[in-house]
């Protein structure tokens, strides 16, 4: 479940790197790339763990 927040944490920080830099396709690219880490992030932490065998 931590690495879910991490996930998440890197997604946000990576966002805002792209936000500060929207006015040229570089900042735009980051802040999709940061948006998709937030959504993978948020996504992991409603999935169940898996069990052992």
């Amino acid at each position: 479940m931590a690495v879910s927040w991490i996930v998440t944490a890197i997604g946000v920080v990576v966002s805002l790197l792209g936000w500060l830099m929207t006015p040229s396709a570089w900042g735009y690219g980051i802040l999709g790339f940061g948006l998709a880490w937030i959504v993978l992030g948020v996504l992991d932490l409603f999935r169940e763990p898996a069990r052992g065998r």
